[in-house]
């Protein structure tokens, strides 16, 4: 393979410290990179030397001479000034740029939804992520390196960049190197890993999957690391087997090593054990949503957020929500904490229902900002219960990496990512016996993320989660539920995988505007039934198909709520094989439901609704 460009001895120092130590790597064609490590350890100080927006204490980077390189900073850096067409295509023609398929999959996938003519500067923070990453993938690059990418897109945006990456360019064609926290992302797309920590980098082949186990191997062998992380490291490693057996399938994935390290590591999380205990904190009832519906802000346009939906929470609970931006999903977060009410239906609350939520700004520390780490926790108590062991608030701001010097830093000194550790603590430590999070892995790197997944392994309350990350709604929950903009609220016994489906679905026929133009969608169906053709007779069936699919959906969902009722008295009973057999049962309507879903969107795609 061709060398593309290089680092040799690169050294970058701060005041005392040393983030990179003669540091020589480089990337050849067909390398898929993803860059790992702990916040402040030096991933975008390396990749700003290898993209040449920055200069070393010492060493040299070098390119070939005709290698073009792509770059995307965690900053903006886009004009405010200019509308989101000029910043995006600049001052090409509609035509010009239409006629790319390229740059019409790249509209598609990252700005259908953003006013073509808006400036920049009235554009949220979201998308002018997305609008800068556009810019980037229309232009031809053969390297491109990306700082963050994945922050502030939802679960659909993630796949679609995944798939932009794994086809862009032929296997031995083109490189890329990518920061980012977001474990699945690194496991779809990345042939190699770089683990950077203490000034230096050690290489692994394979995505985060193969990294995990290298690593563990590593530790194992060498003895040098301390014995708390090498369990983590295990322990996500057992989890990776076991959870999710796909990822194993890839060729430098050794399967019979990763069976010898976990044979004496534990399941996650025993989650029968947790619903016991969860029942005798809570009691039998947790939080539902009866026939809510909930106008959009203003409600002018007569829309709903929500329309007659309904939800219960059982004990031990864990839900994972996903859903496109706008959808709703922290206003449920809200109607569920009790911070908003309904237009319609009823929120029941359980008696011993004790509710946290951590929210995506994390402006619940603003009051404490003059105290300590370690004063804020103790504040809260001094010991805390973890899957039957106790821990002094010391050791359980250490587990989640604040290490002793780190524990007397004021709080308005931490960083964002460190803020939203302490503040998730300062929750669990205040013992809640339902926990809410909503976008919990902003600004956490892939090692936090494992020691936040552990703490909420052992915890016994029900569980909410919010995020764009998929590998985090997997690890730690144990069913998805999905928003899709129509006030609506849908099971996913398919999981994420379930919810792209039916997004692609949904959106078959849609638009890209770009000028005033409409371009359609790269591998979009026809957007009605009179652009694909549809006849008379077909629409009469589809119409037919349409109300029957309705009738069945309502039938269904009658089972589903007798199905609740049962769970609910086995729970009051604590008959857990009873409860079992109910969530199987559970779990095949949801598929029944989903099939008939699709069914429904294949009609209305016939009947142009």
């Amino acid at each position: 393979m061709a060398h593309l460009l290089g680092g040799e001895n690169l050294t970058v120092s701060y005041a005392t410290r040393t983030v990179l130590d003669g540091i020589t790597l480089g990337l050849e064609e067909g390398d898929r990179i993803g860059m790992v490590g702990r916040n402040g350890d030096g991933k975008s100080t390396l990749m700003r030397l290898l993209a040449l927006r920055s200069t070393p204490d010492s060493g040299r980077v070098t390119k070939r001479g005709d290698v073009n390189v792509g770059y995307l900073d965690q900053s903006d850096v886009l004009d405010g000034d200019l509308t989101v067409g000029a910043a995006i295509v600049g001052d090409q023609a509609d035509y010009e740029w239409a006629r790319n398929p390229q740059i019409r999959e790249v509209m598609g996938g990252l700005v259908s939804d953003v006013d073509w003519h808006a400036n920049v500067h009235a554009l949220s923070g979201g998308q002018k992520r997305r609008v800068a990453l556009a810019k980037l993938l229309i232009e031809d690059h053969d390297v491109i390196m990306l700082d963050e990418p994945t922050n502030h897109l939802d679960v659909e945006g993630v796949a679609w960049l995944s798939r932009h990456l794994k086809t862009r360019w032929r296997a031995n064609q083109g490189a890329f190197l990518v920061v980012t926290h977001d474990r699945w992302f690194l496991d779809e797309v990345c042939n190699k890993t770089w683990e950077v920590h203490d000034g230096i980098v050690d290489p692994f082949e394979g995505g985060y999957a193969a990294y995990v186990l290298a690593r563990a191997e590593r530790d194992r062998s060498a003895s040098v690391m301390e014995g708390k992380r090498q369990q983590l490291v295990k322990k996500e490693l057992a989890w990776l087997r076991r959870g999710a057996p796909a990822r194993t399938a890839k060729p430098k994935f050794r399967i019979e090593a990763a069976n010898a390290l976990i044979a004496d590591v534990p399941a996650p999380r025993d989650s029968m054990a947790l619903s016991k205990m969860a029942t005798a904190r809570q009691g039998k009832d947790v939080l539902d949503l009866e026939n809510v519906s909930l106008d959009f802000q203003g409600g002018e346009d007569g829309r709903k957020l929500f329309d007659n939906i309904t939800l219960r929470l059982a004990p031990g609970e864990r839900l994972g929500l996903v859903g496109v931006n706008g959808a709703g999903k922290t206003t449920l977060l809200k109607l569920l904490n009790g911070e908003i009410t309904p237009d319609a239906g009823k929120v029941k609350r359980g008696k011993t229902v004790v509710t946290a939520v951590l929210s995506q700004e994390v402006k619940e520390l603003d009051d404490v900002s003059d105290l300590r780490v370690i004063e804020v926790i103790e504040r809260e108590k001094r010991s805390f219960n973890v899957g039957g062991k106790e821990f002094s608030a010391g050791q359980l701001v250490e587990q989640l990496g604040f290490t002793n010097e780190k524990q007397w830093t004021p709080v308005k000194d931490l960083s964002g990512g460190e803020r939203r550790r302490l503040q998730l603590l300062r929750l669990l430590v205040g013992e809640p016996n339902v926990l809410m999070l909503d976008e919990p892995t902003n600004d956490l790197d892939t090692d936090t993320l494992a020691a936040v997944e552990d703490v909420l392994d052992g915890w016994p309350g029900t569980l909410v989660v919010v995020s764009h990350d998929r590998y985090l709604l997997e690890r730690v929950t144990d069913h998805q539920m999905a928003l899709l903009g129509d006030g609506k609220l849908r099971g996913l016994p398919g999981g994420v995988d379930q919810y792209l489906e039916l997004r692609e679905s949904a959106l078959a026929g849609s638009t890209v505007t770009g000028g005033g133009n409409p371009v359609t969608s790269a591998g979009s169906a026809p957007a009605s039934a009179a652009a694909s053709g549809a006849s008379e007779a077909e629409k009469r069936d589809a119409r037919k198909a349409k109300n029957r699919i309705e009738r069945q959906l309502g039938k269904l969902e009658q089972q589903e709520k007798k199905v609740h009722d049962q769970m609910v008295k086995s729970t009051e009973q604590s008959d857990f094989d009873a409860l079992a057999e109910q969530n199987k049962k559970l779990k095949d309507l949801a598929g029944e439901r989903e099939a008939l879903e699709l069914e429904w969107l294949e009609a209305l795609e016939v009947l142009g609704e």
